[in-house]
């Protein structure tokens, strides 16, 4: 055993760890989601880079030992939790209601689950959503009641949709109607007129509308609940073989790593993958992106698996409780970033969106505000085009559509709230200095220029204002 082995092996026992690995063929099954593009970190870059084959260890009791690498994917974490179940599984990769839902079945089947990372998620709650069609009236969430939603059951979203419905004063039962319907189906429904409104995870709410079937009327962010998505392992998987769970993990870091500083290169390679457009997935991976790549667990991501629990109870999923405090596992992610020279405790107390490091495309000037940020990404350009603020944005783009340029995208981001938004789908407000400031919500834009002045405008009224001003 080489001296690193050895002090590797010390160090993992002090964490109550026990390695029984000898040469023997080990099983490496991991139940990924490639749509769900925020799970990208855990599962489709680590596939398509091979990265777990560079961490698998290979020395001490892994001496001679092979392995035998599944990988299998699914549209959404309850397929996951079955073929764990069914012990066809080692890892599966799933949001914090169905994460939940995990370590109960778990436990339904005389086994243990342990939640072991966060992967990305938004401690305000941004990743969820409610769209409608895209022809619909409706701005808000206040006027859908009475109204039928659909909505993936025992899903993230579900949760989210439960509790904006409560927020509103509102019975689940009685004052909406709630019906269950997969993502996959769910695309055609509200194209073709079939609901009136469609709550859903990553990436669908903005996918939709990226499509141009659907418009987004509610971000999970208004809920104020965090969510996530992350990653599990067998307990008794983990006991026997706590290295492979930390290998996987600093393949996980290194992916997480790797998507920071090429956001669009493995946006593209996301999209050829999972078919969800590159546009979509840098929306989310991109730097001030509408969630957060984060590996450590944070309390409001410990709380989002006790809320998740609570819910699967008012839902009468689940009569039992779980033990949050030993279902979050956070040893072997903390083992992980020590190995990979990471600062855990730093990365804990970090609670800022990605960063955004660039100067302004038209002026040159470093931007140090992200409040007001808009970018462009213009076809056969390989790098984002970064905008200090929407107008400076919307100036360049008046200049591109002249010139005949196809723009692949136009990114804002909201003013009150910081997500990343689709231009596109956004409201603006152009005040009478210039300034244009975007919002998700109509009614917010309204409030908006209510108290400090301006016109409410569309992404087509916003680019035709800004031709007329200049």
């Amino acid at each position: 055993m080489t001296l690193r082995a050895h002090l590797a092996a010390i160090t993992l026992a002090t964490l109550g760890f026990v390695s029984t690995a000898d040469a023997e063929t080990i099983r490496v099954a991991i139940g990924t989601q490639d749509t769900t593009i925020n799970t990208a970190t855990g599962g489709l870059l680590i596939r398509e880079l091979k990265l777990l084959e560079k961490y698998l260890p290979r020395d001490g009791k892994y001496q001679g030992a092979d392995y035998d690498i599944q990988w299998k994917n699914f549209t959404s974490g309850a397929p996951i939790t079955n073929e764990q179940i069914a012990g066809k599984l080692d890892f599966g990769v799933m949001a914090d209601f169905p994460g939940a839902f995990n370590g109960l079945a778990h436990i339904n089947a005389g086994r243990k689950s342990l939640f072991i990372t966060p992967l990305s998620g938004s401690v305000g709650g941004s990743g969820n959503g409610i769209v409608v069609p895209a022809g619909s009236e409706i701005q808000s969430l206040a006027e859908l009641k009475g109204k039928t939603i659909s909505v993936p059951f025992a899903s993230t979203s579900h949760g989210m949709l439960l509790r904006a419905v409560k927020a509103e004063g509102w019975d689940a039962e009685n004052d909406v109607k709630i019906i269950t319907q997969a993502p996959e189906v769910a695309g055609a429904a509200p194209k073709a007129g079939q609901i009136e409104a469609h709550a859903d995870f990553v990436p669908f709410a903005e996918l939709f509308p990226w499509r141009g079937i659907a418009r987004k009327i509610y971000d999970g962010s208004q809920s104020k609940t965090p969510t996530f998505h992350g990653a599990l392992v067998d307990a008794d998987y983990a006991e026997k073989y706590p290295e492979i769970v930390v290998a996987y993990l600093r393949a996980a870091i290194e992916a997480d790593q790797l998507i920071a500083r090429e956001p669009e290169k493995y946006s593209e390679l996301i999209a050829k993958v999972s078919g969800v457009e590159a546009e979509v997935d840098y929306l989310f991976h991109g730097p001030l992106g509408l969630q957060t790549r984060d590996l450590t667990w944070k309390p409001e991501y410990r709380q989002a698996v006790a809320t998740a629990i609570d819910t699967l109870k008012l839902l009468k999923k689940t009569d039992r409780s779980l033990d949050v405090s030993t279902f979050v596992d956070d040893r072997f992610i903390r083992e992980a970033f020590k190995a990979s020279g990471l600062d855990y405790e730093a990365a804990l107390e970090n609670y800022t969106q990605l960063p955004l490091e660039a100067k302004d495309a038209a002026t040159g000037e470093a931007i140090s505000d992200g409040t007001r940020v808009a970018q462009i990404w213009v076809e056969g350009e390989p790098l984002v085009r970064n905008f200090a603020s929407a107008e400076n944005a919307l100036k360049s783009l008046k200049v591109l559509e002249a010139e005949g340029t196809p723009v692949r995208v136009f990114y804002t981001q909201d003013r009150e709230s910081g997500i990343k938004l689709l231009g596109a789908q956004a409201w603006f407000v152009h005040a009478d200095g210039g300034k244009v400031e975007a919002f998700l919500l109509k009614e917010r834009a309204e409030a908006w220029a209510k108290a400090n002045g301006g016109s409410v405008l569309d992404f087509g009224a916003v680019k035709a204002s800004i031709v007329a001003s200049n």
